[in-house]
């Protein structure tokens, strides 16, 4: 059952990445997004207010983090049409494992978040910062900036189908930019007021990011349990919502 779910899966995923070369300038899009992000704050508008040290060595893991939570509505979008369309029911009448679908769709996005996480790194290399971790802590913080990824996928994948039409999604999509900016990718909690500060400190978003940067500048591991715990907490809740209410549409 195990490899049959894994085969419907992988037929799902390629399906994706089929779309890939037939719409290129939405891959590029979102792949050009975050590097303009990181280059407008690195060169125009700055900032770096309590940050000890060079910005750019604070900046880069943040934008990293705050990436990873940014262009889900490709994905949102990408299953909104399915389910409007009437292509998940037609996938729905195949003997095909339930759920399949959506593990395509979250790999497929999963292999371009990898790619779009590799160009914002060799940018940010480009602006002069370099991680002085080691190997393993590099590798370390690249897996934790993924697992966020994971797990705020499978929020917008819940949400997706929750919301049902792709007109709906840009609405939903709103309510990721209070978890992208309300934490520690681009400020200090230090320069904020105490009140916004503490929210900003429990943001899933701010323990990631905090944990990245003390693995790229070699500074310990003391905060990797939180940026592990929360998303690995927003998984559990998330994803058996996602394919429960994926395996209710027909019902």
């Amino acid at each position: 059952m195990n490899t049959y779910a894994l085969t419907d899966s992988w037929t799902m995923t390629r399906r994706e990445l089929a779309h890939w070369a037939r719409q290129p300038v939405q891959v590029v899009v979102g792949l050009v997004f975050p590097v303009m992000l990181l280059l407008m704050f690195g060169y125009l508008i700055g900032g770096g207010r309590g940050v000890e040290g060079e910005y750019v060595d604070y900046l880069v893991p943040g934008m990293l983090a705050l990436t990873m939570a940014f262009g889900l509505e490709g994905t949102m979008i990408a299953v909104t049409q399915d389910l409007d369309k009437g292509v998940i029911d037609r996938f729905r009448s195949l003997p095909m494992a339930n759920g399949a679908v959506l593990v395509g769709r979250s790999a497929a996005d999963m292999l371009q978040s990898t790619v779009g996480l590799g160009v914002l790194v060799g940018v940010g290399f480009a602006l002069g910062w370099r991680p002085g971790g080691g190997p393993a802590a590099f590798v370390g913080a690249l897996g934790l900036l993924l697992l966020f990824r994971f797990a705020m996928l499978w929020i917008g994948i819940f949400l997706a189908l929750v919301a049902g039409k792709p007109e709906m999604v840009q609405a939903v999509q709103i309510l990721v930019w209070p978890v992208g900016f309300l934490s520690n990718a681009l400020a200090t909690p230090a320069s904020m007021p105490d009140w916004l500060g503490a929210v900003v400190q429990w943001n899933p978003m701010s323990r990631t990011a905090t944990a990245v940067r003390d693995l790229f500048g070699g500074l310990g591991t003391d905060h990797v349990w939180a940026a592990v715990a929360w998303p690995l907490a927003l998984l559990a809740v998330f994803f058996p919502l996602a394919v429960r209410k994926f395996g209710a549409l027909g019902a």
